[in-house]
């Protein structure tokens, strides 16, 4: 549990999530606080359960046993509320999931056409600002095939936020792409942190995490290993598993 939320109500809660894919436990007893505001950042091995957490907070993944509440309220099962609920949590993946036979203005005003009501004129303008935001307003009327994939990711992340998240989920968004395109993403993600958004970020991006976060967790093994700021997490890790890792990928 974190204990930065004096008297604040946090707006992702897991208490007790136990998660099994067959015989493999990928997530053991996980308890996690994100408040308001705050960008949290999970890294570790391959196979710690990172992304599987991650998806489990707006149910890609159902949970064996435990309990995950979103602003206090638990997470719906299924129908018109899971849909609502998904759409306060803006989820972006490692491969960009846009539709490929819609142009990017379609890719994102989809969403707040059919899920917020929100008539085509209004949409429209919300979409090319937030495009413009992140640096793409002049492919609004390509198809995503035509866009390189930093592009293409950055066009993800306005199409989560055309739907007025409460909180941004990036399961590594920066894995698939090619080196000279990691920076064009993460520079946006930083922009979004410097205005608040509340976010949880799974990610191998070691100086994003230093730079950016209010808080790392460390998994290993299904498990929250280690929690601190960047500083006591990098410098003085407390663990000697979050010892092996950072010494494994310092080479890197």
């Amino acid at each position: 549990m974190t204990q930065n939320n004096q008297g604040k109500e946090p707006i992702i809660e897991l208490r007790h999530v136990e998660k099994h894919f067959g015989d493999l436990h990928v997530l053991k007893d996980i308890n996690l606080e994100v408040d308001r505001g705050e960008v949290l950042v999970v890294i570790g091995p391959s196979g710690s359960g990172k992304s599987t957490m991650c998806r489990t907070i707006n149910r890609l993944e159902t949970i064996d046993s435990g309990e995950i509440l979103i602003e206090g309220k638990p997470l719906p099962q299924e129908g018109r509320e899971l849909t609502q609920m998904r759409a306060e949590l803006g989820m972006v993946f490692q491969s960009f999931n846009l539709f490929a036979h819609m142009t990017i203005l379609e890719n994102v005003t989809l969403g707040p056409i059919q899920v917020l009501g929100m008539k085509k004129e209004e949409a429209e303008k919300v979409a090319m600002d937030l495009l413009t935001r992140v640096g793409v307003a002049e492919q609004a009327n390509k198809v995503p095939a035509q866009l390189s994939g930093g592009q293409q990711q950055r066009v993800a992340i306005a199409r989560s936020l055309a739907m007025h998240p409460k909180a941004m989920l990036f399961d590594e968004p920066t894995s698939a792409l090619d080196p000279e395109m990691i920076n064009e993403v993460l520079d946006v993600m930083v922009k979004l942190a410097r205005e608040g958004m509340t976010m949880i970020v799974v990610t191998h991006e070691m100086n994003f995490a230093r730079r950016v976060a209010d808080r790392v967790i460390f998994m290993a093994d299904g498990q929250i290993v280690e929690t601190g700021t960047p500083d006591e997490f990098f410098d003085h890790p407390k663990t000697e598993r979050a010892r092996d890792f950072l010494n494994s990928i310092k080479g890197h």
